[in-house]
């Protein structure tokens, strides 16, 4: 018996990497449909041989559906997730798990009095290049880590939304509440827990509105571009940049220091992970690229969602540790 799934939101991120991610996986044989524009939940039903639903009560209320994807946008994660871990649906939301620790820590109560899991779509934690650099650093290859550099920059979400439009909620205080820093950062601040088994203890930074405007011509309301130090539990230190305005090729690059040489992640277009040790000597590995806006391949957390389901286990990212990286996002904000 397959497992039927449901998708809230249906815009470019239910488009290119939950729907044909459900659709790919084995164990799946249904996708129903929800978006507040009811045209966009048909448009998708017809592409992947799903159905639309006319409200979102009809995922919650159907016994049938098993697990529900939360593609909707950042202000209503926290109303969507909650209610369906209430319903006694599995849930993978997509990140930031909220806009704020307060509405994340809703969804972390439904998780709790339902026993269902929560999975965050933290998908660089999925990566080759990156699962490989984290055994080694586990395995201590180069000795401790000391300091680490990480970057995640592209021309903006209004290349990559459906509309492709400077009206994209990404730009709207209300609906995205973080903009780069959401979009983007949060995922290398994920990345650099889940790589040092580590937390970021202390973030200072500087975020603005550079360059972005919205669909009347004026600065957006929220942050296109952040620079930020930080210094861990275990006392690492590290820079960041996380940017909208990177008007050239997409850069996701991460530099890692260890007192016997360094890690450079995707920072060469063949070889996805190369290391430089002390006395000189070179390993280049070549992994898989990196999922970009142009480039959509199987990010694997669908199929690690399902996973997690079927074998009734932990899931790869959970919602604590999404808070965790949450928290660190809301002190860069209000630094």
């Amino acid at each position: 018996m397959g497992i039927k799934v449901g998708i809230i939101g249906c815009g470019s991120i239910a488009k290119y990497r939950h729907a044909p991610e459900y659709q790919a996986n084995p164990h799946v044989d249904k996708i129903i449909f929800f978006d507040r524009n009811p045209g966009r939940a048909k448009a998708l039903a017809l592409k992947f041989g799903g159905r639309a639903v006319e409200t979102v009560e009809e995922l919650y209320n159907d016994p049938t559906i098993i697990a529900i994807s939360d593609c909707s946008s950042n202000e209503t994660h926290h109303i969507h997730s909650t209610q369906a871990l209430l319903s006694g649906k599995h849930v993978l939301c997509e990140k930031p798990l909220a806009i704020s620790v307060k509405d994340a820590e809703k969804i972390l109560e439904a998780e709790r009095k339902t026993g269902k899991i929560l999975m965050v779509g933290h998908n660089q934690r999925f990566t080759k290049a990156h699962q490989k650099a984290k055994e080694m650093i586990d395995k201590k290859e180069l000795g401790e880590v000391l300091t680490f550099q990480t970057t995640f920059g592209h021309q903006g979400p209004e290349t990559w939304g459906v509309d492709k439009s400077n009206a994209t909620w990404f730009f709207k205080k209300d609906r995205s509440h973080s903009g780069v820093v959401g979009d983007l950062g949060i995922h290398k601040i994920d990345l650099i827990h889940y790589l040092l088994t580590d937390e970021i203890d202390e973030i200072r930074g500087f975020h603005g509105s550079l360059d972005k405007v919205n669909e009347s011509g004026q600065p957006i309301e929220v942050c296109d571009n952040a620079v930020c130090v930080m210094k861990t539990k275990k006392g690492r230190l590290g820079t960041a940049l996380f940017s909208w305005t990177n008007y050239g090729s997409e850069d996701n690059s991460t530099t890692i220091y260890c007192q016997k040489g360094i890690m450079k992640l995707y920072q060469h277009p063949k070889y996805q992970l190369i290391v430089e040790t002390k006395d000189g000597e070179v390993r280049r590995y070549e992994l898989e690229p990196i999922q970009t806006n142009d480039n959509q391949t199987n990010s694997g957390v669908i199929n690690s969602f399902i996973e997690a389901i079927i074998k009734d286990k932990e899931p790869l990212v959970t919602g604590q540790q999404a808070l965790a990286t949450l928290r660190v996002i809301e002190k860069l904000l209000s630094s």
